[in-house]
């Protein structure tokens, strides 16, 4: 890759976006990183052991997003973006205290999906000025989740979200061939990332069930490294591929036996 080669990297202050971020770095590109949090975007900049840039925004705010666009195009060639940003979520469509709130689904839907298609078409708009490389003039890569597929009680919203950026994928690829883009979405199982803190030892312990081989959560740097072959294949496109050791979730933790 040039070192002018720019790539937006949505959520990249921490875990697979952060990844994604050092790994493209050693590949001679400049990542800019797109987050909410300016603590955060700070601190990756300082954990990251090469050039980088961030700006604070949110993936379905259509102004920050194109800041963030206007930020890379001006430090070089924009044909790389890998959309990490996304929520966590689970709660019953029926729970104890009611049914699942509404607002609650939307703002899940529309960071994960609705954000992930803003950064697309905007993204795929400057793309598409590139001139071409090796008859390509860039590559987006989304991230979707095992639970687009097994999603398990409590995962109406996430997978829902997930799902959506699935069922994109075909579509986007096949309309951005015209403009020697393509779109490929990965779907990792269980990586160990900062948010794996949040979920309580015995949630985490039941989901260890379900591993086949390696029997451990991956490593975000392994999430990086087939990033970076997506990136490098150019036959790769208009495909979701899994990363998950072979995972399959079943229904409910509740409902697995040691």
């Amino acid at each position: 890759m040039s070192p002018t080669t720019v790539a937006l990297v949505t959520g990249g202050t921490s875990g697979l976006g952060l990844a994604v971020a050092d790994r493209l770095i050693s590949s001679g590109v400049l990542p800019v990183l797109l987050g909410r949090s300016e603590e955060r975007g700070q601190e990756a900049l300082k954990a990251l052991g090469g050039p980088a840039v961030f700006v604070r925004g949110d993936v379905a705010d259509e102004p920050e997003v194109t800041e963030a666009l206007d930020v890379a195009t001006r430090h070089g060639s924009l044909r790389i973006v890998v959309n990490c940003a996304g929520v966590p979520h689970a709660a019953r469509v029926l729970g104890r205290s009611g049914p699942h709130s509404l607002e609650r689904f939307v703002d899940v839907v529309t960071t994960n999906l609705v954000g992930t298609f803003n950064v697309v078409r905007l993204a795929s708009e400057r793309m598409a000025a590139n001139a071409p490389v090796d008859q390509e003039r860039g590559v987006i890569v989304n991230t979707a989740s095992l639970a687009a597929f097994e999603g398990q009680v409590g995962q109406a919203a996430y997978a829902a979200s997930k799902g959506g950026i699935v069922s994109m994928t075909l579509p986007l690829a096949r309309e951005l061939a015209d403009s020697l883009i393509r779109v490929v979405t990965v779907a990792p199982g269980f990586f160990a990332t900062p948010a794996v803190a949040t979920v309580p030892a015995a949630a985490r312990a039941a989901l260890d069930h379900d591993l086949v081989h390696p029997k451990r959560w991956g490593d975000p740097g392994e999430f990086a490294g087939l990033i970076a072959h997506i990136i490098d294949n150019p036959m790769i496109n208009g495909e979701t591929i899994r990363i998950d050791g072979a995972v399959r979730m079943s229904s409910s933790p509740r409902r697995r036996s040691s």
